[in-house]
């Protein structure tokens, strides 16, 4: 092999692996599993890492749904493929690769258990998360007015109040403050874990939902100072990319 050849392939290599995989810190993963791109729905999992370095299922398997079209890349700690389609706002499709997994938005009137690390919102009428692309300034931000939501604009971005299903919201960091160079306008907005609708009959509009019991338990288990992300890949792209990302 010619020494141009070698060295182009490990360029390749190294970046597969240094620029494509869990962080180094990180010992806990909610791992979701689609069949195909276009399903909606998805095999949900808690694993950690033990002192011995292999991964071990805490909790599930449990179903999920995702997005009624199915998955799409998102922006998160991966690198998509080069010239991939990725995820836009209101397309309906669930972000996948690897996220950060951020804080924890409520409504529900019993408390969820949670480590005292993870921030919690008590959501109420002046709790806006901008959805709005002509905002860039405030594109999926979480803003809270000094007054509650009035305005038509303000209404239509105001977190919901009543709605059983966001009454316990874990935000999945998809095109977020928490990823640098982040948020991209238009990428996709207000992606989260929440309760699934209908026992599980309905998608969602890009969210990870399930029963409440298994996003309670899943929630109580999640410890900050583990680095924890959450990976969502098709079951195949899962299979490809398990060696090279060091998934669990």
């Amino acid at each position: 092999m010619k020494k141009p050849l070698v060295l182009l392939v490990i360029l390749v290599l190294c970046c597969c692996t240094t620029f494509a995989q869990l962080p180094a810190n990180c010992s806990q993963a909610v791992v979701g599993i689609a069949d195909s791109w276009d399903s909606s729905v998805v095999s949900l999992s808690l694993v950690e890492k033990q002192a011995n370095g292999r991964w071990m299922r805490v909790l599930g398997p449990v179903q999920g749904r995702l997005g009624r079209s199915g998955l799409v890349w998102g922006l998160g700690l991966h690198a998509n493929p080069r010239g991939a389609t990725t995820k836009r706002e209101g397309d309906g499709r669930s972000p996948a690769g690897i996220f950060r997994i951020g804080g924890l938005w409520t409504t529900h009137k019993t408390p969820v258990k949670h480590h005292r690390s993870i921030p919690e919102v008590r959501v109420g009428p002046r709790d806006l998360w901008v959805s709005d692309p002509s905002q860039p300034q405030l594109y999926n931000r979480h803003i809270r007015l000094n007054h509650p939501a009035s305005t038509p604009w303000e209404l239509k971005e105001q977190m919901r109040q009543t709605d059983y299903a966001h009454s316990i919201k874990l935000l999945i960091c998809h095109n977020t403050q928490e990823t640098p160079g982040r948020p991209v306008v238009g990428a996709g907005s207000s992606i989260f874990f929440h309760i699934w609708r209908h026992d599980g009959a309905a998608p969602t509009a890009g969210c990870t939902s399930m029963a409440e019991s298994n996003l309670r338990s899943m929630i109580e288990r999640l410890n900050p100072t583990r680095n924890p992300v959450y990976i969502l890949l098709p079951r195949a792209e899962y299979t490809r990319l398990r060696s090279p990302w060091r998934l669990p």
